[in-house]
């Protein structure tokens, strides 16, 4: 009796494993990691963040200083200014991954 195994054997279960695992992976699947809802409420929130954060200072300058429109104006606009800057930002990073994400499902193909 030889404690070797036999080759036929190990080969035939090579490749039952090499075929079960083909089966297990069925590819590139693709993974949304941003829905467009989620994207939404992201650009919505960093707007809404913008105008807040630009009408606070602006509001505290003119209770500081006493002139109450001039600043609040002012850091009003400068904030929704920031708040668009960052929306397209987003915008375009969300872009690029969106095209990178189909040029790797189009590699796959």
């Amino acid at each position: 009796m030889s404690d070797a195994p036999d080759p036929k054997a190990l080969d035939a279960l090579e490749a039952r494993i090499n075929a079960a695992k083909v089966d297990k992976n069925p590819g590139r699947q693709h993974h949304d990691h941003h829905s467009a809802a989620g994207a939404a409420w992201r650009m919505v929130i960093e707007l809404v963040v913008g105008l807040g954060m630009g009408f606070g200072i602006g509001y505290g300058l003119d209770r500081l200083f006493g002139t109450l429109p001039i600043f609040l104006i002012l850091f009003t606009l400068l904030g929704f200014a920031a708040g668009v800057r960052t929306m397209m930002r987003t915008a375009v990073e969300l872009q690029a991954q969106n095209v990178k994400d189909a040029e790797a499902a189009k590699a796959d193909k």
